[in-house]
């Protein structure tokens, strides 16, 4: 992995990328929590009662439990050291959870409505209180069982830390598998938890610079399937469709969604060298946002749409700047060390994540824009291309364990951290996506 202002320029060669199908299945990843909270809160999900016939394809409540597992801020009891198995409020026997010391329950039903169709019926019980905090019943297609137990997920974590979950989140990577002389580029789609896992394209080639739009439904990349040209496509992620947007001679490259959809941040050398562009849409119009001798590139949005931040090294040395669009006026935001790229804003705007190198090595590090304090978020090497999850409360992002690319997520504060290895081989460039995959509206609280 290289880490330069250089790496659009330097990568994009010979790229001949396939779009394929969707491809339903793929190895999925596992998540491994590799740091979690001191205070965990001590939680147990008890298996929720199946008012059918038949089995589940999924279980809702080892879905709910790994989320919450997995988010390093809870502790789960498991099933085998319960002394019971509520499935309503009224069947909790407080004294036997309390001696266990646990500190709240997930307890609910799954109930067969209709062909294919299943109504979950769950409540958030707080055993010091002996009272019911949280009580919902949401109703899901067969094919949606995750989507509801991501759901209540989601419920339960924004509840008891007062953070939006985003278990309900999808996250888009690539990974590189084969032998170095004949090696196999996929990108791919799949949910926060590493499973139902969809490959959009496929190359023999790096795939780079795939992004998303606001609301999910599409991404944007970078291919040389025409005239082996780098070029900018549009692809619909819902009907498989796509679009060419650029073709410009010179480089075509790192597209970013503006924040209502409408716009792309892009790079372009076109007229000499790299600089920053946006792309309209709905009308191809070009708008030239930087104008200097450096390189200019790497470019994503302030949440307001009023800005771009993007990597320079107009300094002579990579370091972030920020032009509002208004008129263009240019602000460096960066200034320890001697290299910082690949800048996101997190959602609220107080702070930025980005690539830094400290001795040597590279790093994930985020910057307090209030307090104009930077924090080394990971303690691994070779760390890259950090994206932040939508509540703005994790990132993840792209680095090396035992020799190969895996992805790895950590929280903002740094208490979190947990990796994502793949079957597949090395992993790299991923791509939180901004909005939740399916929603439901409860049909009772």
């Amino acid at each position: 992995m290289k880490h330069s202002p250089y790496l659009l320029a330097t990568a994009l060669l010979g790229i001949v990328l396939l779009a394929l199908p969707v491809q339903p299945t793929w190895a999925d990843l596992r998540i491994e929590v590799t740091k979690g909270v001191d205070n965990a809160v001590r939680v147990a999900v008890v298996p929720f009662e199946w008012q059918g016939s038949g089995a589940l394809a999924e279980s809702i409540s080892d879905i709910i439990d790994s989320d919450l597992m997995l988010s390093g801020r809870f502790e789960s009891l498991p099933v085998s050291q319960m002394l019971s198995l509520p499935h309503k409020p009224e069947q909790v026997f407080n004294r036997d959870w309390r001696m266990l010391n646990v500190e709240y329950l997930v307890i609910g039903s799954v109930m067969a409505v209709a062909d294919n169709r299943y109504r979950v019926s769950y409540s958030l019980y707080n055993v010091f209180k002996q009272a019911v905090e949280l009580k919902q019943t949401i109703e899901g297609d067969a094919g949606e069982l995750r989507d509801l137990a991501h759901f209540v997920s989601d419920s339960v974590f924004k509840l008891l830390t007062g953070i939006e979950g985003a278990f309900s989140t999808r996250i888009m990577y690539v990974t590189a598998s084969g032998p170095l002389t004949n090696r196999i580029y996929r990108l791919h789609i799949a949910d926060a938890d590493g499973y139902r896992v969809e490959t959009m394209l496929e190359s023999k080639e790096p795939i780079l610079s795939a992004s998303w739009s606001r609301d999910g439904r599409y991404i944007a990349y970078v291919s040389f399937e025409v005239d082996s040209r780098p070029a900018i496509f549009l692809r619909d992620v819902v009907n498989g469709t796509r679009q060419q947007l650029t073709n410009f001679p010179g480089l075509n490259g790192a597209p970013a969604f503006s924040p209502d959809g409408k716009q792309l941040a892009i790079v372009l050398s076109k007229d000499g060298n790299p600089d920053i562009y946006t792309l309209n849409l709905d009308d191809r119009r070009l708008r030239r946002v930087t104008r200097h001798y450096g390189i200019d590139t790497e470019p994503s949005w302030s949440p307001d749409g009023k800005g771009i931040i993007f990597t320079s090294n107009r300094g002579g040395q990579p370091q972030i700047y920020q032009i509002q669009l208004a008129d263009l006026s240019v602000e460096r935001l960066t200034f320890e060390g001697d290299y910082n790229a690949k800048a996101s804003v997190l959602p609220d705007g107080s702070g930025i994540v980005m690539v830094h190198r400290r001795d040597g090595i590279f790093h994930i590090a985020m910057l307090d824009l209030q307090r104009g304090r930077l924090t080394v978020l990971t303690e691994t090497s070779l760390d890259e291309s950090p994206s932040i999850a939508p509540n703005g409360s994790m990132l993840i992002y792209a680095t090396q364990a035992d020799g190969e690319g895996i992805l790895a997520a950590v929280s903002v504060d740094g208490g979190v951290k947990f990796n994502l290895p793949s079957s597949e081989g090395d992993v790299r460039e991923p791509a939180w996506s901004p909005q939740k995959r399916r929603m439901f509206k409860p049909l009772s609280d």
